[in-house]
């Protein structure tokens, strides 16, 4: 474990060492997170993927609505665009990318992901969404108005961009509520195209990975016995009113849980 932990710095593997209780060096229990850590960060980028290609791709279709084909290069959706000195401009960054891309279907991959997060915020919601979001997003909520679909996009796309970000740099996901970032992105694939989100849910391992993370109790690695699992997987069923068919969901729910209860 000493190779281990020098290979991949101390100071990086005392956050796994102290979420698993480790206390003798030579036990495996924070090796085991870090590997499942890096593991479901390589899975999350599959959904990731679908996610960001399918809002920019919806965003892009708003803007041209607005702007025409060529909405890069409009200098009204520039100038609204805010503009701050020292925090990310996404006015520098679209005429910035613009200024070397020749076509919009070369624009759109280069803006980061904070970019079409931004066209989501409260200054685009009359311009833009009030009008495009139901045209763009056929398949959203119609229980909620505009105004709720935008601010949602806005708070789960900078969710989702945190955890994109964690991924990207390496950093520990495991203590992110995942199972729910993951049903974030479904859901906003799912309000373009329910297909995609088909798709994407069928072409993903991450709930998978999901359901076997490492369990620890008392420092060591933990298997729950199957009576400890159907326990827990009981009593979801009882709080979820004993709906029929959600006996997979609910197992896989407790075998996350499991590893809370102690």
């Amino acid at each position: 474990m000493d190779a281990t932990r020098l290979a991949l710095s101390p100071s990086r593997i005392s956050t796994y060492e102290a979420s698993s209780g480790v206390i003798d060096p030579n036990d495996p229990s924070a090796v085991a997170l870090y590997a499942w850590n890096a593991k479901i960060s390589a899975a999350f980028f599959v959904p990731l993927h679908f996610c960001e290609v399918v809002v920019r791709n919806a965003v892009s279709e708003a803007l041209e609505f607005l702007y025409g084909p060529r909405w890069p290069w409009d200098p009204t959706l520039s100038l609204s665009l805010p503009d701050p000195r020292r925090a990310y401009s996404p006015r520098k960054d679209l005429r910035n990318v613009a200024a070397i891309q020749p076509s919009t279907g070369k624009v759109i991959p280069e803006l980061k992901f904070v970019f079409w997060q931004e066209i989501f915020a409260l200054r685009h919601g009359v311009r833009i969404w009030d009008i495009h979001y139901r045209t763009v997003f056929p398949f959203h909520d119609p229980a909620k108005t505009v105004i709720e679909l935008r601010r949602k996009m806005f708070h789960d796309l900078g969710q989702i961009r945190q955890l994109r970000n964690r991924i990207a740099h390496h950093e520990p996901i495991f203590n992110r509520s995942l199972s729910a970032e993951l049903n974030l992105m479904i859901d906003i694939v799912e309000q373009r195209s329910p297909l995609v989100a088909s798709w994407m849910v069928a072409n993903q391992d991450a709930n998978q990975l999901l359901s076997h993370r490492p369990l620890f109790r008392g420092g060591k690695r933990w298997t729950p016995t199957q009576d400890e699992i159907a326990q827990v997987a009981y009593r979801l069923w009882e709080d979820g009113g004993k709906k029929v068919g959600r006996g997979d969901a609910d197992w896989a729910q407790a075998e996350r849980l499991i590893g809370k209860l102690d």
